[in-house]
């Protein structure tokens, strides 16, 4: 009998999982209705599970409690879950989407075929699952490798629910490390930190705490060095200077310094870390990064010692031909760019918008392939490559792309043995480069090439470590063209003369209501108003009045990740507004989304064997919950992740300004509020302005949007890069 409802005492009970109503897989919370013996009704039991399946039999001992909202509930303090072994049961666990290739259908002619012996068919006798009509060698092999692999992953997940930490990593973990996934992480848990995508050192620690491995270990103490290192490069250092390493290193570890001192050592003896003294201050770097740097300093070095190797040009004649062919006349600060562009063996050409550095790059592409000269285009993101192939009317590829990405050695097949094929190499966005892809890209470059960076050092700095394209325009050893002249087709751009405004610490002039313009500044002084006028602006102004697609053409931009105003609680306002999910299409939930048909979405890192890259949008257009997979659409291009690879995506409805770099959008929305002062700088604000191509609307506070203009003090990233150039 079910107890008085006013009762609350121990018991236990058991039974078949009907349905799971709810799982969480970083907890392990679950909620599931529990076929029980004897009741009529599913019975609704609350508990933590390393994993769970519909059809699985449960075993729970606690204690019933009365929900206002949902009525009576068994809360249970130890909960453990075997696989089923009737034949009802068996038929909901297969069915359940645990195993990729068999859905509901497919479960009900297995178990009708088999009976309880199902099992034992998929471990040893799986060939004889072609009896079944529809199953061919293709998807018997299919399914009885996702039945070896979920028998892995759920051998880890309750290894790491034993320890007290996440399991939604599991799939992740079997991924990279195999059937050894249990072993490698006793042996070392700080290898998860290092290897494992979004699981940090301190779940690492904890795993580690839980096995035994000492608090004030050398293990521990080198696990956290390369934890704070890898931190400050996240935020775009290249090393961080000695003491500030050990000093982190010591807050994070909570542990003696001479503890950390001794672990630093034994790093830099292993090679492991490197230490160098620049200009007098003691840095540490992955070795990667200071190899990195020095591979751009020498080879920029190289070229500006080197005279051009294009062919003679009979520079006035050549510029009326080129004007005659263009329709476009150049302005004298333009010619003056395309004497020095056509001399330079390097030369980098920077400037903001309107200020035609797109007419230049096209008369000098114009010029040199009469000449015969092999020119390749080259950009960060696949966005940027593709404006820069319809503003140039050449094809452009993506960094990684012309490099052709080699996922199995992980690099890249172009390299000083294998170079590129060119005279000339075009890098449009390169503010956006960080040193690693600069110095892949370099080591690629022929070495009678030539080279022509194109870029705006006052927008953000690249994501990735470094500041090159500043730092190579600082170093003064490189020629450099600045343009400032805002054209006057350009001048006519609310857009383009309200960036200008802010990068020279101007407040923009905001548009009289009901005036045409391409720029507004729509004043909103309470944080909640603020969001709902965004939304408001996302879902019907803007597509009213200026026929955009919401989802398609409007991209939101906020300063920041989190807060209300940041890029992920707008994201879920933002999908419930503009995506809502329907009841009867597939969804999947993970890693703290729920991805629906039609969401737009981002890569959040590289992913080599996808070819696809941190920054990318795209928009879901399938989603199979039987084979637990999810198809994005990226630039016409479909790509399949497995459930347990969503962590590598996220909501792209709204993205910080930094992931927006080298990108353009229809239109642009731009929170700005003062709880996020901590990021109001005026690279940031100029650099979401700029990503705006017909609209560009700002809303939030006067005071937010004035402080972040004045605020002309960007954040200094530890390098040697500078000081390698002018050496």
């Amino acid at each position: 009998m079910l107890p008085d409802s006013k009762k609350q005492f121990a018991e236990s009970l058991s039974g078949l999982i009907e349905r799971v109503t709810f799982f969480n897989e970083d907890t392990g919370f679950s909620v599931v209705k529990v076929k029980v013996k004897g009741q009529r009704e599913p019975v609704t039991v609350l508990g933590t599970l390393a994993s769970v399946s519909a059809g699985e039999w449960v075993t729970a001992q606690g204690h019933w409690i009365q929900d206002r909202e949902f009525g009576l509930q068994f809360r249970a303090e130890i909960l453990t879950s075997t696989p089923p072994t009737s034949r009802e049961g068996i038929e909901k666990y297969l069915g359940s989407g645990m195993v990729k290739g068999i859905g509901p259908v497919y479960a009900k002619k297995l178990v009708k075929k088999f009976g309880e012996a199902i099992f034992e068919i998929i471990e040893t006798q799986s060939a004889r699952m072609e009896e079944i009509e529809g199953i061919g060698p293709l998807r018997r092999k299919r399914i009885k490798q996702a039945w070896e692999e979920q028998k892995v992953i759920r051998g880890i997940m309750l290894f790491l629910h034993s320890n007290g930490v996440s399991t939604s990593r599991a799939v992740r973990i079997f991924k990279t490390y195999g059937a050894e996934a249990i072993s490698t992480v006793q042996n070392d848990p700080y290898r998860l930190a290092k290897d494992i995508p979004n699981i940090g050192f301190k779940t690492a620690d904890q795993i580690a705490q839980k096995i035994g491995i000492s608090v004030d270990s050398l293990l521990r103490a080198g696990a956290g060095l390369s934890h704070v290192l890898v931190e400050a490069i996240q935020a775009g250092h290249c090393a961080l200077p000695m003491d500030q390493l050990l000093a982190r290193a010591v807050d994070l570890l909570l542990i003696a310094k001479s503890i950390v001192v001794e672990a630093l050592e034994r790093t830099l003896a292993r090679k492991d870390l490197v230490q160098e003294s620049i200009e007098g201050q003691d840095l540490v770097f992955l070795p990667h990064l200071k190899r990195a740097e020095e591979i751009v300093a020498h080879r920029i070095g190289d070229l500006v010692r080197q005279s051009t190797t294009f062919p003679q040009i009979d520079f006035d004649k050549t510029v009326l031909w080129c004007q005659e062919i263009s329709g476009k006349e150049l302005a004298p600060s333009q010619r003056e760019a395309l004497r020095l562009a056509l001399s330079s063996r390097v030369l980098i050409i920077t400037g903001g918008p309107g200020v035609g550095k797109t007419t230049l790059v096209n008369s000098i592409l114009l010029i040199l392939r009469s000449k015969k000269v092999c020119c390749l285009l080259c950009a960060p993101t696949g966005r940027a490559a593709k404006r820069l192939s319809e503003t140039t009317g050449s094809e452009a590829k993506t960094i990684h792309r012309l490099l052709e990405v080699n996922p199995g050695a992980g690099g890249f097949n172009r390299n000083e043995n294998n170079p590129l094929e060119c005279d000339l190499l075009v890098v449009d966005e390169t503010s956006m480069v960080d040193i690693v892809l600069m110095s892949h890209l370099l080591r690629a470059l022929p070495t009678k090439a030539n080279l022509l960076l194109v870029g705006d050092m006052d927008q953000l700095p690249s994501v990735g470590p470094g500041m090159v394209l500043r730092h190579l325009i600082e170093s003064q050893t490189v020629p450099v063209v600045r343009l400032t002249e805002v054209f006057r087709q350009s001048a006519d751009s609310r857009i383009i003369t309200s960036a200008h405004s802010v990068n020279e610490g101007r407040i923009p002039i905001a548009s009289k209501k009901g005036d045409p313009s391409d720029f507004y500044f729509v004043d909103r002084t309470d944080p909640e108003h603020l969001l709902e006028t965004v939304i408001d602006m996302v879902k019907t102004r803007i597509p009213a009045k200026f026929h955009l697609d919401a989802i398609r053409d409007i991209q939101v931009l906020c300063p920041m990740n989190r807060g209300s105003l940041g890029s992920h609680a707008l994201n879920v306002r933002l999908q419930q507004a503009l995506n809502p999910a329907l009841p009867n299409e597939p969804s999947a939930e993970k890693f703290g989304w729920r991805f629906c048909l039609r969401d737009k979405v981002i890569q959040t890192s590289n992913n080599y064997d996808k070819e696809v890259f941190n920054g990318d949008i795209g928009q879901v257009t399938a989603i199979d919950e039987t084979e637990r997979e999810l198809t994005i659409c990226f630039d016409q291009r479909e790509v399949v992740y497995e459930f347990g690879e969503l962590d590598e995506i996220s909501l792209a409805y709204a993205i910080t300004v930094h992931k927006s770099q080298g990108s353009e959008f229809p239109a642009v929305v731009i929170p700005i509020a003062m709880q996020q002062h901590m990021l109001l700088q005026r690279n940031l604000i100029y650099t979401g302005i700029t990503r705006g191509k017909k609209l560009v609307v700002l809303v939030g506070q006067g005071q937010a949007l004035d402080k972040a203009v004045k605020n002309n003090s960007p954040q200094n990233r530890f390098s040697g890069l500078l000081t390698r150039l002018k050496a």
